[in-house]
């Protein structure tokens, strides 16, 4: 069955059927729709009184979503105490959540910040032109993060370059989508856990690996890649110095025992480095 077009405020989205989205009403005017993700969810930005908010509800049948909506709404519930566990400078602001429209909605604040996945090419065009010491900036707040995730006893799970947004006017990285995130230690239950493979280390494609801290040490050294190179992780197009190459290619090692052990570990051996 063809999708359909539904509108809010004069902004079209696809749905499998329509939805009655009039409970969002008390969160003021649509101004954004964001319908494509696989996750179940659906997002809106919204405006009330001069405020500005990031909507994620979960319940409706969006297009790109196969499973129920039942499950969908279970998945955003057991996420939501991550956001509450990790409130963190560079998370973005969760302000709380209602079961509503016989769903479940999230409520952040609202961010100006653009993408850097690659899902947004123009976004991840404007990321690349920053000079480089922005770009290292963005990564020490991505490690910091992490390190903060890891002190709080969470792995972060399907953390890819979808989830790194940055401000350009408040020059600062805001990290969103932790709803994967896990309670360290953990253990591969599925095989092929969710996430960007270009990000995954090989437990996280192995049933019944460990999961711990080691596995992020390569999440970060991948997202370094992601960040400084676009991918290429040969030292021909490295742009940084030749030790702080070291550092993240030692983090992205198959074998989890040559990797830096924590991301404090890894954090010293970059901040050792002479990289711009």
């Amino acid at each position: 069955m063809a999708d359909i077009i539904q509108r809010l405020d004069g902004i079209p989205f696809r749905l499998k059927t329509a939805f009655d989205f009039g409970f969002l009403q008390k969160f003021g005017t649509v101004f954004r729709v964001f319908d494509d993700q696989d996750s179940g969810n659906i997002c809106f930005g919204t405006e009330k009184n001069g405020e500005r908010y990031f909507l994620k509800f979960a319940g409706a049948p969006t297009a790109e979503y196969d499973g129920t909506a039942e499950s969908a709404v279970l998945r955003l519930k057991a996420a939501l105490p991550v956001y509450e566990a990790l409130r963190h400078p560079n998370l973005i602001e969760y302000l709380g959540c209602e079961e509503i429209g016989g769903g479940v909605l999230a409520v952040f604040r609202w961010t100006d910040a653009r993408c850097m996945g690659r899902m947004y090419p123009e976004d991840r065009a404007a990321f690349f032109s920053l000079p480089l010491r922005k770009r290292v900036q963005v990564f020490e707040e991505i490690l910091d993060f992490l390190a903060h995730a890891a002190a709080k006893g969470w792995l972060a799970v399907d953390f890819y370059d979808g989830s790194i947004m940055y401000d350009f006017a408040a020059e600062k990285t805001i990290i969103c989508d932790i709803d994967f995130f896990r309670p360290l230690p953990g253990v591969n239950d599925m095989g092929r856990m969710w996430g960007s493979g270009k990000f995954m280390s090989p437990e996280e494609f192995t049933l019944g690996a460990a999961l711990d801290e080691v596995t992020n040490v390569y999440t970060a050294g991948a997202m370094a890649f992601a960040l400084f190179s676009d991918f290429d992780r040969s030292p021909a197009v490295w742009p940084l110095s030749e030790a702080a190459y070291r550092a993240v290619s030692r983090a992205i090692h198959r074998d989890r025992a040559k990797r830096q052990q924590s991301i404090r570990e890894l954090m010293m051996e970059w901040k050792d480095a002479s990289y711009v």
